[in-house]
């Protein structure tokens, strides 16, 4: 006989996303997964906030820019979003790697690389919804404190079974 497997529950939040993605395939889909939306006009444009987990993300399109940076106001809108958000991600949304993308985010790389901004490469609106959702879920409870005990099981184990420590009880 087949054992009968329960279906995992999806796991759904609350999100607050930017008026400014209003119509966003992205906001489509977060909404044809039941997440719970909530649209802000003032939240910094293009952002998707999970107050659960505590994270935040920017999108932001390379190609709507400028070739300079600074003339588009990115670089300062950037910086209100890190101020805010503790925990801030960037989406670089780029379907491609042209030399114009790599030039965007080197200098974004460049411009933040002390502050708490990750930048996270995507290349369509399944990968941002993916990349968002996987991040916020890692980082709200109780999920994070089950990924918190496997890494401590994992280290205890990986520490038992390390032939340094056996060398070491063997000498004591």
């Amino acid at each position: 006989m087949a054992a009968h497997k329960e279906p995992i529950p999806q796991w759904k939040t609350t999100i607050i996303i930017s008026t400014s993605l209003q119509n966003h395939d992205a906001n489509k889909m977060l909404s044809a997964q039941q997440h719970r939306i909530r649209f802000s006009d003032s939240v910094v444009p293009g952002a998707f906030i999970f107050p659960l987990s505590g994270t935040a993300f920017l999108l932001v399109y390379p190609q709507d820019l400028p070739e300079r940076c600074e003339e588009s106001g990115l670089m300062e809108r950037i910086k209100k979003f890190v101020q805010i958000h503790r925990n801030s991600f960037l989406l670089l949304y780029s379907p491609f790697n042209g030399k114009k993308e790599f030039e965007i985010l080197s200098e974004i790389q460049r411009r933040f690389f002390c502050s708490n901004l990750r930048i996270l490469p995507v290349r369509n609106n399944a990968e941002v919804v993916k990349g968002m959702l996987t991040i916020a879920k890692a980082t709200s409870k109780p999920h994070v404190d089950t990924i918190r005990d496997r890494m401590s099981l994992a280290r205890a184990h990986i520490i038992e079974s390390s032939p340094v420590w056996e060398m070491l009880r063997d000498t004591l």
